[in-house]
């Protein structure tokens, strides 16, 4: 076990040693409301009624004080991020975020694109742990956000009549379906990232875009998608490279949107070397919260 914070538990220790020395200083001669100790009280302590009370008052005592400084403890460790502890299993399938990013490769008048964006526009609000983006042949429309609410008017306003593409022209370059795909790619954050995160590519738009010179090749995109762990799919009539990865990456070629998003990629398996590195606070926090709520019980149980 390790911790992130260490200035937290040094600290705690050090108040802790201050209210213990504080609790064993013997008390002030000089104190007006001093009790002076009573003649006479060997009949009272001797009583087996007495010797029950007292005992029962030390054992709860000795208890409370055990707890109290057992959650002490717990409470600064869990404050100190603590790594390496055992953690709570999840469900992987349900819990494991996903990034979705949608590569536009063609105008938002093809009725493809169209009702993609339309869709999306709708289904955005109805996302709990996934990352949504829009990519079109030159521009990041919409970079990943979980800010769902202005994710679906973006893609409600690119879903009307208006250019996804600049008008901007090259005199030697024409763009290309392996350049295209490429940089949705690049959209995908955290690639050297050991958490798990399953990663989505949807391509809309028609196979081939251009026979100019292309920035990166058909291998240099299977390597990129790869190399990322991205799922790509294609929602295309015609095949070529987006189909192609598809098969690859374990996506699929459909004509409708809802086909490819009724099979999100699957849960990535958790690399068990970056585990130590994240934070494992859950039994910490379970122990403290047991040593709270039995100190709130404790004087009910006594009564008992």
């Amino acid at each position: 076990m390790d911790v992130i914070w260490w200035g937290i538990p040094i600290v705690g220790c050090l108040a802790l040693a201050g209210c213990i020395a504080a609790a064993l200083l013997p008390p002030r001669r000089d104190r007006a409301d001093a009790l002076r100790p009573l003649a006479n009280t060997r009949r009272l302590t001797g009583l087996a009624e007495y010797a029950r009370a007292a005992r029962r008052h030390t054992i709860t005592a000795v208890a409370a004080v055990a707890l109290l400084l057992f959650a002490f403890v717990t409470a600064a460790l869990a404050a100190a991020r603590p790594t390496g502890l055992p953690a709570l299993s999840r469900a992987a399938d349900t819990e494991q975020p996903e990034d979705i990013m949608v590569c536009a490769g063609g105008s938002a008048e093809d009725p493809a694109v169209n009702a993609t964006l339309r869709h999306f526009a709708t289904a955005v609000g109805q996302f709990g742990a996934e990352r949504i983006g829009l990519t079109s042949p030159d521009r990041r429309l919409i970079p990943l956000t979980r800010d769902y609410q202005f994710a679906a008017g973006r893609f409600a306003a690119y879903a009307q009549p208006q250019p996804l593409i600049s008008s901007v022209t090259y005199a030697d370059y024409t763009t290309t379906v392996e350049d295209v795909i490429a940089m949705c790619l690049t959209g995908f954050a955290d690639f050297d990232s050991r958490v798990p995160v399953r990663r989505s590519l949807i391509y809309v738009g028609p196979a081939t875009l251009g026979a100019g010179r292309a920035l990166f090749s058909a291998q240099q995109v299977r390597d990129m998608a790869s190399a990322g762990d991205v799922q790509v799919n294609a929602i295309s009539e015609v095949d070529g490279l987006p189909g192609e990865l598809a098969r690859d990456t374990g996506g699929r070629v459909a004509t409708d949107i809802r086909d490819i998003r009724s099979h999100p990629p699957p849960a990535r398996p958790a690399d068990v070397t970056a585990a130590p590195s994240a934070e494992t606070p859950d039994a910490v926090l379970i122990a403290a919260l047991l040593a709270v709520l039995t100190l709130l019980a404790w004087p009910w149980v006594v009564r008992r």
